[in-house]
């Protein structure tokens, strides 16, 4: 069996614990392989829908809503150079969350793309969608779903980021 050799690591953050936890992940692995570390997000463009002939238009982003994702990724840069990694990179995209990650991924391939999942239940998961098993399914790499928090971090109460999947 040949050695598995990780160059590019790639991780997705949505401002969740859940993503928190997979940026630490995507840290520890950057540093066990000495990969570079690419630090993701995407603001989400949210559809508004018109007539029947016109399924739907994108609206216009909120500055807000920008400069939140923005923050995320420089954030994850900094918390990654912080701890040792020397290769960092961070961008931040805007659009359709799933289809802005392909993309990305496959103009800048990676070795392992790691994601923080939520842990849905099946009916939620069907009614609100998923992130990460959309993702899981459309890209051409290897992905690492981070299941569960951080020891004795708690889940969140309150409305989780739009993006969070």
């Amino acid at each position: 069996m040949d050695p598995i050799n990780i160059r590019r690591v790639t991780v997705a953050l949505d401002g969740s614990p859940y993503a928190d936890h997979a940026l630490s992940f995507a840290i520890d692995i950057a540093k066990r392989y000495s990969a570079s570390l690419d630090v993701l997000a995407v603001a989400p463009m949210v559809p508004l829908y018109l007539s029947s002939t016109e399924p739907w238009a994108p609206t216009e982003m909120p500055e807000g809503e920008i400069r939140f994702y923005q923050g995320l990724v420089d954030s994850g840069v900094a918390r990654a150079k912080s701890e040792g990694l020397p290769e960092v990179t961070g961008v931040c995209l805007e659009g359709h969350v799933v289809d802005e990650i392909v993309t990305y991924l496959e103009s800048h391939p990676t070795d392992l793309l790691v994601l923080g999942s939520r842990g849905l239940s099946t009916a939620k998961r069907l009614l609100l969608g998923s992130i990460s098993d959309a993702v899981t399914h459309h890209v051409g790499c290897p992905v690492l779903v981070v299941r569960g928090l951080a020891p004795g971090v708690k889940p969140p109460m309150g409305p989780m980021p739009p993006s969070a999947g």
